[in-house]
């Protein structure tokens, strides 16, 4: 067989293969939420810490995800990615405290002796207006930041040290007693979500499936816009967008989109964390997070989108295990990974396996 046929039979098994280990991937977080569910005695039960811990990732796998569209594809490196997952924890966070406190007062209020809810707490008893808040929150902050910033053509480093400074800000308000959202300890003590308890194995499931199908709706979205001419016009934005403007398109217009919808899938995974993890507070907005993120994707290989999934994936479950076995070691190992991969492995994990099958 000749060399053009070789290339073309790899290309095309390529995506198969994707898909086929994709599909594998996802019958095995479905059958670990059902085995979740077998009693405590099933030598195949799924204790709920185990679930909990794989739901947390796969979380954190969507931020990924979600930071991969904004730096991969239309090359804008944000910092700030903590601070829209957080706005939508908070967002679910607001129901589950109304839901636990049923016509009275969130504890931490009445700790604090006040006497009625705040103007902005109205309407979060509602399962549907929390809903809207997980997607208004960090839909529109991050429209409001986009439009002026991108106006002004503001990039590169200067947008990375500006969705810092934003993130930053945002943990400092939330730090605050008197702004209504828990202080330093935030929001825990959930009880239930929809009537059910938040504690009961069925529960669980139900959410950790629901992040495996978010999860997959990111992958699936994400990977129609970056093979679509959408998709062709932000890596033009990251690679030449000088040349772009030139040729007659405004990038302003693609770079808002993509943000926006980044910082909605942030807020979608941060609502499905807090009813799982059942906590939330104004530590998910340290600029350590995000950075954290973007070691993920950097690992995994950002414009890639499975390579981050793959990042966050790999080091959340490093983390698990080094802040147990060597809890003060783990920022200085997760800072020489990230030195590590930008010396030898720029394209990531998933470039090295490009560069391995291409060989």
């Amino acid at each position: 067989m000749n060399q053009p046929l070789m290339i073309t039979a790899t290309h095309k098994a390529g995506p198969r293969l994707a898909a086929a280990l994709a599909a594998v991937v996802g019958l095995g977080l479905i059958a670990m939420a059902l085995l979740s569910l077998l009693p405590a005695g099933n030598p195949l039960q799924v204790s709920a810490y185990s679930l909990t811990l794989v739901g947390k990732i796969l979380c954190y796998a969507v931020v990924a995800l979600a930071l991969d569209l904004v730096w991969g594809y239309a090359g804008l490196l944000s910092l700030g990615h903590g601070l829209f997952f957080a706005l939508g924890g908070y967002a679910m966070g607001m129901y589950l405290m109304r839901q636990s406190a049923g016509d009275g007062l969130p504890a931490f209020m009445t700790f604090l002796s006040w006497t009625e809810l705040p103007w902005y707490w109205y309407g979060t008893s509602h399962f549907l207006w929390a809903l809207c808040l997980v997607v208004l929150a960090p839909g529109l902050l991050a429209l409001v930041f986009g439009f002026f910033a991108f106006r002004s053509r503001i990039k590169g480093v200067y947008f990375s040290i500006m969705t810092q400074a934003l993130t930053f800000a945002g943990m400092l308000l939330f730090f605050r007693n008197e702004t209504g959202f828990g202080g330093n300890n935030g929001f825990t003590g959930f009880r239930t979500v929809l009537g059910f308890s938040i504690t009961a194995p069925a529960t669980r499931a139900v959410l950790f499936l629901l992040t495996v199908a978010l999860l997959a709706g990111s992958l699936w979205l994400g990977w129609r816009l970056s093979r679509s001419k959408f998709g062709r016009v932000l890596t033009a934005v990251r690679d030449a967008e000088n040349r772009l403007m030139f040729c007659g398109y405004d990038p302003r217009g693609y770079k808002l989109f993509i943000w926006v919808l980044s910082a909605v899938l942030c807020g979608l995974a941060g609502a499905l964390y807090v009813p799982q993890v059942g906590i939330i507070n104004p530590s998910e907005m340290s600029p350590t997070n995000s950075i954290e993120a973007a070691v993920w994707v950097a690992l995994g290989g950002r414009g890639s989108l499975v390579g981050p999934l793959l990042g966050a994936g790999v080091v959340n479950g490093m983390k698990s295990w080094f802040t147990v076995a060597f809890p003060e070691f783990w920022l200085f190992f997760l800072g020489a990974l990230f030195i590590g991969v930008t010396l030898y492995l720029p394209k990531g994990v998933i470039g090295l396996v490009k560069r391995k099958e291409a060989a």
